[in-house]
């Protein structure tokens, strides 16, 4: 917007930081906004960010970026590292935004305090809401509030906006120019909605009849893994077939997060082993940013920036309805520091909220849209069977029932068949493959 209140028809551009593999900026993207630069340590997503955006300034370490360097941008994104506050650390001590790797975000924040991006878009884990007692989003919350943003968040699930996983993720939206901009761009005019029979994707399977390929319709959350065979995880996505199971292929791995066929391959790097590639692209993958999700919201966010905005700061807590009718939770973030006794407070984050100076509101809010999007794993799964590489031997089968079965787990039917076949009729080494792929190849 100009100086004289009137919107501009410029093009919009964005910087990203912890890009990753560019999931938000292949969305933001593709809802007409430029990338002008972007911040990315690992050298394998650098590759990946290279050959898509190879005009775009690549900065490498959030720490030594000058803020007289950053190109102007009136929307800054990035999904800030989430190992430290993941509850994916099961046991072990979460050290949260104190971390080596969650602790960049106060990287970014100094950046933010230098530059003063009108819009800030962030996504990390739901484990974020509980780090610390909760009190690390209460930092996140008050560090942005304090520099004058108005901000909301909310946990939205990947598998009601277009991706065949169910991967909830907590979004964050902040704005310096518009009280009213982060509740319009993260929730709608009516209602989302709280889906019934959410555990009925798992269980109900769909089939590829040109491979024989068997998969439940929602996969489990896409984790940064190397891929590799340990015989005791039975929490993962694997293809059945009637008689052998494989993992994902990386290929898969892109569908299941939105990017196009090859989006990890044509990195410009030298020639690795396929195995060593494999493992680079799913731990990129499972750490990105899942596309649909961000379009969603970077739809939403184009449509409000091309409205004039308002400077006056009232509450706008009663704009969504979302907000209307449901329980709102009212506090001030400068009483959530400490309690009467001096001890730090335990906070209990509800998934949606919005806060403006001291004031915050929270709500149970629901994870899907008002009109969900949803599409099917069998929609990403490859039409032929792949390389051998992928696929389990009987030992791995054996590992993974062994557990199951100490843990009284119940598996996907079809694959707890496949594997049992295994068992009982694999190979004594090797791989086993689907009796159709050995056909083919004698």
């Amino acid at each position: 917007m100009d100086d004289s209140g009137k919107v501009s028809k410029r093009k919009r551009t964005f910087n990203s930081f912890f890009a990753g593999i560019g999931g938000f900026d292949l969305a933001l993207e593709r809802e007409g906004f430029a990338a002008a630069a972007q911040c990315e340590i690992d050298t394998f997503c650098q590759g990946v960010l290279a050959s898509h955006w190879p005009q775009v300034t690549l900065f490498d370490d959030i720490t030594k970026i000058d803020p007289s360097n950053l190109p102007q941008a009136e929307v800054w994104c990035g999904g800030f590292p989430c190992q430290d506050v993941s509850v994916a650390r099961g046991s072990n001590k979460r050290d949260g935004l104190a971390g080596k790797n969650s602790g960049l975000f106060f990287s970014f924040l100094e950046l933010v305090r230098s530059r003063k991006p009108d819009t800030i878009l962030l996504e990390n884990v739901v484990g974020l809401l509980s780090s610390h007692n909760g009190q690390d989003f209460r930092v996140v919350v008050e560090e942005l509030t304090s520099l004058g943003y108005a901000v909301a968040w909310r946990v939205m699930n990947s598998r009601y906006f277009g991706s065949p996983q169910s991967r909830p993720r907590v979004f964050v939206c902040a704005s310096r120019t518009s009280a009213e901009l982060p509740i319009k761009v993260l929730y709608e005019n009516k209602p989302g909605r709280k889906p019934a029979g959410v555990r009925d994707g798992f269980l109900r399977d769909s089939r590829c009849n040109s491979s024989g390929a068997i998969v439940a319709e929602v996969a489990y959350c896409l984790a940064a893994t190397s891929g590799r065979h340990t015989g005791t995880d039975w929490s993962r996505t694997y293809v059945s077939y009637e008689d052998a199971v494989r993992r994902l292929t990386p290929t898969e791995c892109e569908g299941l997060q939105g990017f196009p066929v090859g989006w990890t391959t044509n990195t410009g790097a030298s020639p690795i082993r396929p195995a060593d590639e494999d493992s680079l692209r799913y731990k990129a993958l499972g750490n990105a940013v899942s596309v649909p999700v961000a379009q969603w919201i970077a739809k939403r966010l184009k449509a409000e920036l091309s409205k004039p905005r308002s400077k006056n700061w009232k509450s706008a807590v009663n704009l969504a309805p979302d907000f209307k009718g449901r329980t709102l939770r009212k506090s001030r973030l400068s009483e959530l520091h400490l309690s009467e006794d001096g001890a730090v407070q335990q906070l209990k984050w509800q998934s949606g909220g919005y806060a403006i100076g001291d004031d915050c509101w929270d709500l149970a809010a629901p994870p899907a849209p008002n009109r969900p999007t949803e599409m099917k794993l069998i929609e990403v799964i490859e039409r032929v069977v792949p390389d051998a590489r992928y696929f389990l031997s009987a030992n791995a089968a054996e590992g993974i029932l062994r557990r199951v079965d100490s843990q009284n787990r119940t598996l996907f039917g079809p694959m707890d068949r496949a594997l049992r076949h295994m068992v009982q009729y694999g190979p004594e080494s090797g791989v086993c493959l689907p009796k159709s792929s050995r056909r083919a190849a004698a």
